[in-house]
């Protein structure tokens, strides 16, 4: 692990791979509990902050890059836009209970896209925005697959705004024969209810 300081404000960790299997962990592991992911983080803050001049000026904000040797992770002081950090705000998911689905003509219809590498979720994370809608990420024989549940009818989702949306999914990975029910009973899910969101706020 190397540390690089940018600026009074901020620090910059390299944290390769062994550095993550010393630790037992994954970066998958890291998304899947949010408790574990903040544990992580401030663990290598007490590690590189010898001098405690982050831990005992108050807010701190994390941002993580990742790369095929580990992560890049940027330890700042204070609050940061929202958007742009990776502080402890909560993040909302979207679930059912977000939605007025008190409606005759709301239905849903799921999609399954299948990745080839990690990346490609995260790129398709960048420019795919859900609604009314959630999505969840699961591992399956070394390959992704992203569960993409729309609300139909509900908020002014249509078919076709969906089938628009799953265009521009298949843009990054296919549409896969695995469906919901296989994976629920056979994959491991990684990431719940707001896949996209998550990886949006994690991975810059």
């Amino acid at each position: 692990m190397e540390m690089e300081r940018i600026n009074e404000d901020t620090i910059r960790v390299l944290i390769n791979n062994d550095d993550l299997d010393e630790r037992g962990i994954t970066v998958l592991d890291l998304l899947g509990n949010r408790k574990q992911i903040e544990g992580f983080f401030y663990s290598i803050l007490e590690e590189v902050d010898s001098e405690h001049q982050f831990q005992k000026d108050g807010a701190v904000t994390f941002q993580v890059l990742p790369n095929k040797n580990g992560l890049e992770l940027f330890i700042s002081k204070g609050e940061i836009d929202q958007d742009d950090s990776m502080s402890s705000t909560t993040i909302e998911h979207n679930s059912l209970n977000n939605y007025d689905i008190d409606n005759d003509d709301a239905y849903t219809k799921n999609f399954v896209i299948e990745f080839s590498s990690f990346e490609n979720f995260i790129s398709l994370s960048k420019v795919l925005r859900i609604e009314n809608g959630a999505s969840n990420l699961y591992t399956y024989n070394g390959k992704y697959f992203l569960e993409l549940t729309f609300f139909v009818n509900v908020g002014g989702t249509d078919i076709e705004s969906i089938k628009d949306k799953v265009a521009i999914a298949n843009e990054y990975g296919s549409e896969s024969s695995r469906n919901s029910q296989f994976l629920e009973k056979n994959g491991k899910r990684v990431m719940d209810t707001g896949a996209l969101e998550l990886a949006r706020y994690y991975f810059k």
